[in-house]
């Protein structure tokens, strides 16, 4: 490839035919024109991958002074202001809270009872339209079955309760005879 840069048109370029200075200056200009080249400068490859060595228009490198000679302080470049998709991003969001749609599905406490409430409800009237089905033998036999779990469940705590009592009776007694011997 060719290593000179856009910029720069040569002999190389004209017709053979046509040597005179005037002609060609005149034809290099329009070929400029045309192609729409406005930079003459001749880009070096490696300078244009380092960004500090980018032509930075907007902040100038040398300082700036007043008429009494003191620097005039620069404001820094916010590189959050200078992101436009960052930018387009908070406009969305700002949109979004103003007519009060919630894109980041964060709900507030009052919603969160709200939802659980209703779940519960459900529950509810999803228990009631079963058991409305359910035919009333089977209704009672349930109601008993209930009952007598909860009977044995009372009569095995009691016996725990019971049995422990009279473990610590017993011990205090051998403890008493072996301390007697």
């Amino acid at each position: 490839m060719d290593e000179r840069c856009l910029g720069e048109v040569g002999i190389e370029d004209l017709p053979k035919d046509e040597l005179d200075p005037k002609t060609n200056y005149n034809r290099i200009r329009t070929k400029l024109e045309n192609n729409e080249l406005v930079n003459f400068k001749k880009v070096d490859k490696t300078s244009t991958m380092i960004p500090e060595n980018l032509d930075d228009s907007d902040n100038p490198k040398a300082p700036l002074f007043d008429e009494d000679g003191l620097i005039i302080p620069r404001k820094l470049p916010n590189p959050v202001k200078e992101n436009a998709d960052r930018q387009n991003l908070h406009r969305e969001l700002l949109f979004n809270q103003k007519i009060g749609k919630n894109v980041l599905n964060q709900k507030t406490e009052l919603q969160r009872a709200l939802e659980k409430q209703k779940e519960n409800l459900a529950k509810k009237q999803l228990e009631e339209h079963i058991s409305a089905q359910t035919p009333e033998l089977e209704k009672v036999i349930a109601d008993r079955a209930k009952r007598l779990q909860s009977s044995h469940e009372d009569k095995n705590e009691d016996d725990k309760v019971i049995n422990k009592e009279l473990l610590q009776i017993r011990m205090n007694l051998k403890t008493r005879t072996d301390a007697n011997k």
